[in-house]
């Protein structure tokens, strides 16, 4: 036997099916800092009219409202930070979930017992998504649209189905 012919477990498979999943975030800095500086110009100019009006204590509130959406903002701004990664290949179904505040959490499952669960609605359409092995229940794709949801489940489903079939023997590649 030669040592083209061991099997080496450390050797890369082909990946069926990758997708990094990230919150949808609608406002970029440049947007977001625009925005800022057109509410804290309203702020400001509109305080100042209070000012000129005798009523000061009003300045000081109109500074407020300027830090609570900066304060929001930032705090959407981080919470964005949040990722899903998800990866299929014949031998392993890969979750890794990164939290805003960087904790990471991995769950790797068999792709042969994985079953895909979904909860729909009449209405709305796919609500949750879910990943079901031996008795555990992942919640995946949690960012996701309804519609987004729909076409994720079915590249994955396509994926699970392929690692299922196997490894095909190609001999011209």
């Amino acid at each position: 036997m030669t040592a083209g012919n061991d099997f080496d477990p450390g050797l890369a498979q082909p990946e069926l099916f990758s997708a990094l999943l990230t919150p949808h975030r609608s406002l970029n800095r440049t947007g977001f800092l625009v925005l800022m500086g057109f509410i804290s110009v309203v702020g400001f100019a509109a305080g100042l009219a209070f000012l000129l009006m005798g009523a000061w204590p009003v300045m000081g509130f109109f500074g407020l409202d300027v830090l609570a959406i900066y304060w929001a903002f930032r705090v959407n701004f981080l919470r964005g930070r949040a990722s899903e990664d998800i990866s299929v290949t014949p031998s392993e179904l890969r979750v890794r979930r990164v939290s805003h505040r960087g904790h990471v959490i991995e769950w790797v499952l068999n792709p042969l017992w994985v079953q895909l669960d979904q909860k729909t609605h009449a209405e709305f359409g796919i609500e949750k998504l879910y990943l079901v092995s031996k008795g555990r229940r992942v919640s995946i794709a949690s960012f996701l649209g309804p519609d987004e949801k729909a076409s994720f489940a079915k590249a994955l489903l396509a994926a699970l189905q392929a690692a299922r079939r196997g490894p095909t023997y190609n001999p011209l590649s």
